[in-house]
């Protein structure tokens, strides 16, 4: 009897960063282990509602520095698409809370698995919850968060 793929949609979570590519290359081993379809996510976290308020002087500078990382994201996140030779609906470039995005986008498309980094925080990092953490807990599939260095 031929046993079922447990994976079938793989969802790649990056944060651009430049360790993102052992990420990278679990997530593309998990495709081609279970022959799954991947996806990419980046999630763009609004600076100005934290940091720019009416009358503040700095206020236009904040949304200066939002556009040019908008306009960074797109850039990197089609530069991987391409390297990975996927699709443009395998791509979500979202904006808001990355945890509630990318459960939000889980929900919608059904996927069965999400690849993330993560950096091991301790200290007051611990304390305050990572990115990786808050999508653990609230994901309704499963997580393989990978450890970089």
């Amino acid at each position: 009897m031929a046993k079922a793929k447990r994976y079938q949609k793989i969802l790649l979570a990056l944060d651009f960063h430049e360790d993102n590519q052992s990420v990278i290359d679990v997530a593309t081993d998990m495709q081609e282990l279970y022959g799954a379809e991947l996806h990419i996510v980046h999630v763009n976290e609004p600076l100005g509602m934290a940091y720019a308020a009416d009358g503040v002087s700095w206020g236009d500078q904040v949304y200066a520095l939002e556009a040019s990382i908008r306009k960074e994201s797109v850039k990197k996140i089609n530069e991987t698409a391409a390297s990975l030779k996927l699709k443009e609906e395998q791509t979500h470039l979202l904006e808001g809370r990355p945890s509630t995005r990318i459960h939000e986008l889980c929900e919608q498309e059904n996927f069965d698995l999400i690849v993330l980094g993560t950096h091991g925080q301790s200290g007051l990092q611990l304390l305050l919850g990572s990115t990786a953490n808050s999508v653990l807990h609230g994901a309704g599939c499963d997580v393989l968060a990978v450890r970089i260095q």
